[in-house]
């Protein structure tokens, strides 16, 4: 799956607690795209590859380095360590959030070549991989009407809570989106008092 569907992913299971901070939702969504830092390696193979020494770090290491339960494991000691307020909760969401990119992946990461992408769930101790043969392609419509559906499922908190993913970003942005969704889709009266408390 692409980055945008994992970071929604991501923002959506930490909708789940809505008591988790502005930052702490933010640390839920950026361990929810972490995985993919094993893919920097593209850069780096890019600009050598017709040299006389490739570095070939993207075909070695992309779904290795960090599709593994030690990186899932060190992605929620780092989210703990970097929140205040729900630590425990924040690290627990942190993990779940790196194993849903680890599903999405192994059922939505098929290449243009026919290539599946396997999981090597228990590296560097293990050499087993998780694979599923259905696995379909990354431009799939299975992964486009899963964007869609997310998409939906955040608009739809951030028209009743008074915040969305912008706010990760930009507290003025969020508050323009989120006025702009409210204009365009009213709240009925009665939720009006309940929405904006856990835009902090």
């Amino acid at each position: 799956m692409n980055s945008i569907t994992h970071a929604l992913v991501g923002w959506c299971l930490a909708e789940t607690a809505p008591r988790l901070t502005n930052r702490e939702r933010g640390v839920v969504v950026l361990a929810g795209v972490a995985p993919d830092l094993d893919g920097l390696g593209v850069v780096p193979e890019i600009l050598t590859r017709n040299g006389s020494h490739p570095l070939l770090w993207w075909s070695t290491y992309h779904h290795v380095l960090a599709h593994n339960l030690a990186f899932a494991c060190l992605v929620g000691v780092v989210a703990a360590l970097i929140t205040k307020t729900n630590r425990l909760l924040t690290a627990f969401l942190a993990v779940v959030a790196v194993h849903l990119h680890f599903l999405g992946d192994l059922v939505g990461s098929r290449g243009p070549d026919g290539y599946e992408w396997p999981i090597p769930y228990f590296y560097p101790f293990a050499r087993v991989e998780l694979s599923w043969k259905h696995q379909w392609a990354l431009n799939g419509w299975q992964n486009i009407l899963i964007t869609a559906v997310l998409l939906g499922v955040t608009f739809v908190l951030a028209r009743r809570r008074g915040y969305s993913p912008v706010g990760l970003l930009s507290a003025r942005a969020d508050r323009a989106f989120v006025f702009a969704l409210r204009r365009r889709f009213p709240l009925p009266a009665a939720m009006l008092g309940e929405s904006d408390a856990g835009g902090a």
